[in-house]
């Protein structure tokens, strides 16, 4: 063994034990309820925060803190993203900033309300907070978009805690802008913000009155709908429930299990109504009603047949097929990405080797959905991506692009590590399907070959000692070590496991963040880290992969901004962007639980139990046309694994750790 792999086990043992250490020391500011939702008992003040949430017509970011005096203040973002603007780009929807805190023109015993103290916020669907006014007045505040409409909600209450009535003014107020008709592509749009439950009320001692407001943009001359705002609460709050339901995470830490359910749920909320269909959108207050090959092919699709969300499914076959529509004889690249509705394209990074990121999400979202008829629509187009990524092959046998999913903002060579170890992983999904479809042998025969080809180039040409660890370079030139050397580990290649390992866990990468994307650079990107958490556990290095997951997993749940995984840092100050919720969630099904399909009704899986943990569970798994569950349990030295759906145990038995289990249900007519 060589001397520079023993240091880098060192290192890690060392970092392991400084990250152990640091979670019972860590001071975190919010705390789990035994709802599951999470709540911030108000201190360490200043503090200011901000957090999106979405319906099927409108985005909001809220933008909230808590000042040094301890009282509130809010901003809410809104986005309509089917009213588009002028030019009608990647972030041509119609969006507005309001400041307005709608209790600060309420009168009690006709005086502003004074010094207000807030007590607590919970984040539970909504932003939910409370507040006091001394012994007076006890507020709460709750903001959420709607499920369905084009409209963002505020329910504001106020209790009489003190000894005698009091007199409350609730001002009638129905603001309208009409937007610059130059500037829409439908010209001008009307934006209305209306006091609902407005009146004179005398308040007697414990009574609680509320009242509320509602947002709503459409085109010019569109009534507003008549809205019941607690009606609307509760759809959301259903949602919530819904989603929470579905795919079920179960194990002795409650941190993983709390960030998985609040995963979920920005994982499945992002999804637009749009003229084009369905369109799952990142967010960010800059990417709506359009779709990536990264963020909705490669990242967010294959998940949701995991977590069977009827809309989410929907929303990721329309992608994919919105990108069969520009496959060509010619094999010019597909675009990035597909905007404004499904009605224009955005290819302004030029090949970022998307052709393998949507073989890859379209191969494994196909065999997990397990229906026949959508494998079959989605073949030519996996089919078409797989040769065109042949066709890139350079002299040594990997993948050319001009760039990959960061768009140059750094270095990526001619040919990218990411791209080429996509495309591997998408021929054996192709492989899978084809069989399961019955597609000629001799054509997976080819895959077979070209997958093998693949493998041995991805050692070949980026394989290499970088920083002292013996892992792979980005691309031929690169002399740094790169958050993106943990792709292969996510699928399936292990030649480099330990130095990779070793390298992503050292100093040079992991920050309190997760992973630099270079080394000895402050930027980060969440997806990269959540590849590496995933593809470390599939790996089978566990108790490695375990604290450092624990350890995200609570600064991004209780820590100073949450409650989501992130897009990137100092970029975009740490968007919610949707589809690193949904890496989230893979790091479990995938790593965790090790799921790979291998066709519509079948799968393998190798649990990755960690040694403290006597059980773990996945229940309500929806893929491969079934509703089942998946049980780890310690009998001893082994593992006691049990498949099983409401009326059938598919599999009952003991296994090795570290061993792979097959799966086939009963196939679907």
């Amino acid at each position: 063994m060589n001397t520079a792999f023993i240091k880098s086990q060192i290192i890690i043992i060392i970092l392991c034990f400084i990250t152990s250490k640091s979670f019972a020391q860590q001071n975190n500011r919010w705390k789990i309820n035994k709802e599951g939702d999470i709540s911030w008992n108000i201190n360490n003040i200043p503090h200011d925060d901000h957090i999106e949430m979405s319906g099927k017509k409108i985005s909001c970011v809220i933008r909230y803190g808590v000042a040094a005096d301890s009282s509130f203040h809010a901003t809410r973002s809104l986005v309509w993203p089917m009213l588009r603007t002028i030019p009608n780009n990647t972030h041509a929807s119609l969006t507005r900033r309001f400041a307005q805190d709608y209790l600060k023109l309420v009168t009690i015993n006709n005086r502003p309300i004074e010094n207000e103290k807030v007590v607590s916020i919970t984040l539970n669907g909504t932003v939910f907070v409370k507040s006091k006014v001394g012994k007076m007045l006890e507020l709460t505040r709750a903001y959420f978009p709607t499920t369905t409409l084009a409209g963002y909600c505020e329910i504001y209450t106020i209790k009489n805690s003190s000894q005698k009535e009091v007199s409350v003014e609730i001002p009638k107020s129905n603001t309208i802008y009409n937007t610059d008709p130059i500037k829409g592509i439908e010209g001008s749009y009307t934006i209305q913000s209306k006091v609902l439950n407005e009146g004179y009320y005398n308040v007697k001692p414990n009574d609680v009155i509320s009242f509320s407001v509602f947002y709503f943009a459409s085109k010019a001359n569109e009534l507003v709908p008549e809205v019941d705002v607690n009606n609307e609460k509760t759809k959301r709050l259903e949602l919530v429930q819904e989603l929470s339901n579905k795919l079920v995470l179960e194990t002795p830490d409650t941190v993983l299990n709390t960030e998985f359910a609040f995963a979920k749920l920005r994982s499945a909320e992002s999804i637009f109504e749009t003229k084009g269909g369905p369109m799952h959108g990142p967010g960010g207050e800059a990417y709506y009603a359009a779709i990536w090959a990264n963020d909705e092919a490669e990242y967010i699709g294959p998940f949701f047949p995991f977590l069977g969300y009827d809309y989410g499914n929907k929303a990721s076959l329309n992608a994919y097929l919105h990108f069969a529509r520009f496959i060509n004889k010619e094999y010019k690249p597909i675009p990035s990405s597909i905007i404004a509705e499904g009605t224009d394209i955005w290819d302004g990074a030029g090949d970022r080797g998307d052709a393998a990121m949507i073989a890859y999400g379209a191969g494994r979202y196909a065999l997990a959905k397990g229906s026949s008829a959508e494998a079959k629509q989605l073949w030519p187009l996996i089919e078409w991506c797989l040769e065109y990524c042949n066709l890139k092959l350079n002299s040594e046998g990997v993948v050319v692009s001009d760039s990959d999913e960061l768009e140059g903002r750094f270095p990526a060579g001619k040919a990218n590590l990411n791209t080429s170890a996509l495309y591997y992983d998408a021929l054996n999904s192709a492989i899978y399907l084809g069989e399961t479809l019955g597609k000629d042998k001799a054509k997976l025969a080819v895959y077979k070959g070209q997958a093998k080809k693949i493998k041995l180039a991805i050692e070949s040409y980026f394989g290499s000692k970088i920083e002292g660890f013996e892992t792979y370079k980005y691309y031929k030139e690169n002399d740094v070590l790169r958050a993106w050397i943990c792709t292969p580990l996510a699928m399936g290649i292990y030649n480099r496991k330990q130095g990779t390992i070793a390298a992503l866990f050292s100093p040079k990468l992991w920050t309190q963040d997760g992973l630099a994307s270079l080394s000895g650079d402050k930027t980060f990107w969440d997806r990269s880290t959540l590849y590496a958490l995933r593809g470390v556990l599939a790996a089978g290095e566990t108790e490695k992969a375990i604290d450092f997951l624990h350890y995200y997993s609570t600064r991004r749940l209780l820590g100073d901004h949450v409650p989501y995984p992130v897009e990137a840092y100092p970029e975009g100050n740490q968007r919610h962007l949707s589809a690193e919720s949904g890496l989230y969630c893979r790091v479990f099904t995938e790593g965790l639980f090790g799921i790979r399909p291998t066709g519509l009704n079948s799968f393998n899986f190798t649990p990755r139990l960690p040694q403290s943990w006597p059980v773990m569970s996945l229940r309500h798994i929806n893929a491969f046309g079934q509703d089942f569950d998946i049980v780890v349990k310690r009998e001893s030295k082994k593992l006691k694994v049990t498949v099983s759906s409401k009326n059938k145990i598919w599999l009952d038995k003991l296994i090795n750790d570290g061993a792979t289990i097959e799966v086939t249900f009963d196939k679907r007519l």
